[in-house]
């Protein structure tokens, strides 16, 4: 029976080479580009059962895009604090931003989806602690995550807009809205795209029917 196996193996292996990728959001990560070449791999680093690495990584899911979703809620309402802020004090038109109706809208969507968003990730901590299974886990956290990355990319580009030029540059008080505005993509992506995760869910939610 063939299938994919997991391996833990050491980077000093002869034939293995690493070389670091740049990514739009930063430079402090591990992402790299690793090319094998004749390499000889002991049986013994074999990680759990033979052809047994997809459901690991299928269970190891739930986990990555929880952790994600936690991490974009906290970065949402970071923007949302900064965008707040500016907003008392920055004036247009002789007027503070946060007296534009508009720029209120903006701030009150920013904080309504957080909340929000803030309301999921509680819910989904807590069916784990209360010993909910792995795998009856899946369409929650797929959905979580939806949820996080929609709100924090909507978040960057609203506090975007409230900061204007500021927003654009890497210092000054937007450097804050536009580091994080970078970092989008690197939650929207990883742990399965967004149009990945919503036909998960709905591909969970027909199967659960079919068996009532």
């Amino acid at each position: 029976m063939g299938g994919i196996s997991l391996f833990l193996i050491p980077r000093n292996l002869p034939g293995i080479t690493v070389r670091k990728m740049e990514t739009q959001f930063d430079n402090s990560h591990s992402t790299t580009f690793i090319t094998f070449d004749k390499v000889k791999v002991p049986a013994d680093m074999l990680i759990g059962r033979e052809n047994q690495g997809f459901r690991y990584i299928m269970y190891n899911f739930n986990h990555e895009r929880f952790v994600l979703s936690v991490t974009a809620c906290r970065n949402s309402r970071n923007l949302y604090e900064h965008a707040f802020k500016y907003a008392l004090e920055r004036k247009t038109f002789g007027k503070r931003l946060i007296d534009h109706q508009l720029v209120r809208f903006k701030l009150a969507e920013m904080l309504r989806m957080i909340e929000s968003l803030q309301d999921m990730c509680e819910r989904a901590a807590f069916a784990t602690q209360q010993g909910v299974k792995d795998n009856e886990m899946g369409m929650t956290c797929a959905l979580l995550k939806v949820n996080a990355t929609k709100t924090l990319e909507y978040c960057a580009r609203e506090a975007s807009q409230i900061f204007g030029g500021s927003s654009i540059v890497k210092e000054g008080k937007g450097k804050v809205v536009e580091r994080l505005y970078r970092d989008v993509r690197s939650y929207a992506i990883p742990g399965g795209s967004e149009e990945i995760l919503l036909d998960f869910a709905m591909r969970q939610a027909a199967m659960q029917a079919s068996k009532m």
